[in-house]
């Protein structure tokens, strides 16, 4: 049973998946959406622009139908009103053009956003295989499809015939009225009827659009299985990741371990913290932690000081305040100074003791480490 889950395609695309859709030019889109939107915009022009594109038409007709004798027998002349007529009709339809292009690529982009695919303008044989036609027309979506230019020859031809039959004493009464009365009349029962059409649509296409981004999404669900390679594929496999982060640690501990024998002292807890410290007033200005560790590792640390002749000094508080509140490489917080001092003192004492000779110097027993850096005695 947990094989068949694996295999079957119930976790919703990753982030990953929709850029590589993506990239293939595979972007939700929806017809009807793109229908509506380029009827509306068609009709909106018209309704706008309609006068004084009938205007130009008009103008543009006589033009073209007027006759001029001394035009007629000069071919030259007949071209060059050729090409005004033509000019003249594209700049009257230009805007209307425009617009249309507008909201033909408008439709696609609300859909799936500006996308440029390079692979899909590759060939494909499946693309040229009946068989797949076939597949494809009669799969869901082709019945969806089906059922969707049913319901839209259905709603645009009643919506149609509904407004004609509610123009229709309107529309006869036009033909025993001037042309130049009836004509513009008529025009505008064609653009109102045509803005009830568009209007239907529009329900179609918000009935379109959540079903074609869900069946978008739908298309490209993965299986448990794929959703685990991918990971491993972006993110890497978890057991190299491991041993790389293991690898990391202990070459950052060899490293840590080789500024041990470079210390000048090392303060213990005195069994689960060792903390190595260095100071030099030339470059620093302030002692800084080279070394630090619990348990195992403070052991190590403590062993390798002896082996190298780095002084010990046993201070509880101020070994777990070093511990908890210092990285490697940083110096000591203010608030520690005082502490510090009085152990780089004592190092210091200790270390022309042991050239010159004398009386050693007294260890420090009352280090004022205040209680907030004091995290307390580790459990046993």
């Amino acid at each position: 049973m947990a094989e068949e889950s694996d295999l079957e395609k119930t976790e919703d695309p990753t982030p990953r998946r929709l850029e590589q859709a993506r990239e293939e030019g595979q972007v939700p889109q929806s017809r009807e959406l793109s229908t509506f939107l380029v009827m509306m915009a068609g009709v909106v022009v018209m309704w706008v622009t309609g006068q004084w594109i009938s205007g130009r038409v008009v103008t543009l007709v006589k033009s073209g139908l007027s006759f001029d004798a001394a035009a007629a027998m000069d071919s030259t002349r007949m071209v060059l009103m050729l090409q005004e007529i033509l000019t003249q009709a594209l700049l009257t339809v230009a805007p209307l053009f425009f617009v249309l292009m507008i909201a033909a690529v408008g439709a696609p982009i609300l859909m799936g956003g500006l996308v440029f695919a390079p692979k899909a303008l590759g060939f494909k044989f499946e693309r040229m295989n009946p068989l797949k036609g076939l597949e494809r027309m009669f799969s869901v979506h082709g019945l969806a499809e089906l059922v969707k230019a049913l319901l839209k020859a259905l709603l645009v031809g009643g919506i149609g015939a509904w407004s004609i039959w509610r123009e229709k004493d309107h529309i006869m009464s036009l033909m025993t009225q001037p042309l130049n009365i009836s004509l513009p009349d008529f025009a505008e029962t064609v653009l109102f009827s045509a803005l009830l059409i568009v209007t239907s649509l529009a329900l179609l296409a918000l009935l379109d659009v959540p079903f074609q981004l869900w069946q978008y999404h739908k298309k490209l669900r993965m299986t448990k299985e794929e959703v685990r390679k991918e990971m491993k594929e972006t993110e890497g496999d978890p057991q190299i990741k491991a041993r790389i982060r293991s690898a990391q640690r202990e070459m950052a501990r060899r490293r840590m371990m080789s500024e041990v024998p470079t210390a000048d002292v090392v303060v213990t807890n005195p069994t689960h913290f060792a903390v190595a410290l260095k100071y030099d007033a030339d470059r620093m200005g302030a002692p800084m932690v080279v070394a630090k560790g619990a348990d195992a590792l403070a052991q190590k640390i403590r062993e390798l000081a002896r082996e190298n002749n780095v002084p010990l000094l046993e201070a509880p508080p101020l070994a777990r305040a070093l511990f908890k509140h210092c990285e490697l490489e940083q110096t000591v917080p203010a608030v520690l100074y005082t502490a510090v001092a009085e152990v780089m003192a004592y190092i210091y004492q200790l270390n022309h003791w042991m050239e010159n000779g004398g009386l050693p110097p007294a260890e420090p027993t009352a280090l004022q480490v205040p209680p907030d850096m004091d995290p307390g005695p580790s459990p046993a």
